[in-house]
């Protein structure tokens, strides 16, 4: 785990050429194409499942009252999709040991 307690995508290219090898572009081309996979999928509203580890939702919310937080004043948020994550039964177990 990085010093920062925060595991960044630099950390994971050094770690996948470390654990397999290779170098640290070629490392570097895999993760992007990972990415970018990832990406296009919630962008088309499909979900993302990675066995073990969780899954990636895309849900739509609906138009609402909400607050500007600067001013206090009242507003209507749009409508607007976000992405969701839930956590393998796994991930949830291993989590829950520590």
């Amino acid at each position: 785990m990085p010093e920062s307690g925060t595991l960044t995508k630099a950390h994971i290219v050094d770690a996948i050429a470390e654990a397999n090898g290779i170098t640290r572009q070629k490392s570097i081309e895999t993760v992007e194409i990972l990415l970018e996979l990832i990406k296009t999928t919630l962008e088309s509203g499909e979900g993302v499942l990675i066995s073990g580890f969780g899954k990636f939702r895309v849900k739509q919310k609906a138009k609402r009252k909400g607050r500007n937080p600067a001013t206090g004043e009242d507003m209507i948020l749009e409508p607007r999709r976000v992405v969701t994550f839930k956590c393998s039964g796994k991930l949830r177990e291993k989590l829950s040991k520590k």
